[in-house]
């Protein structure tokens, strides 16, 4: 009866194991895509917002100048 729950023991071990590794397998990469596109669009956003206040900041400094 003692052989029988180790071996029970065992094969629920492996398995477990098995599917803790096929688990962290997909969860490194899965994600990094999104990342990696959330992370451009800030910094298209954070472009974009310095060209904006760039040709603000000389658009009124130089409708200071109309007469």
């Amino acid at each position: 009866m003692l052989k029988l729950f180790i071996a029970l023991q065992l094969t629920v071990l492996t398995v477990r194991d098995a599917l803790e590794d096929r688990a962290r397998i997909q969860r490194d990469e899965r994600g990094s895509v999104t990342i990696q596109e959330v992370l451009w669009a800030v910094a298209a956003i954070a472009i974009v917002g310095i060209v904006v206040a760039a040709i603000r900041a000389f658009v009124t400094s130089e409708s200071g100048k109309i007469k």
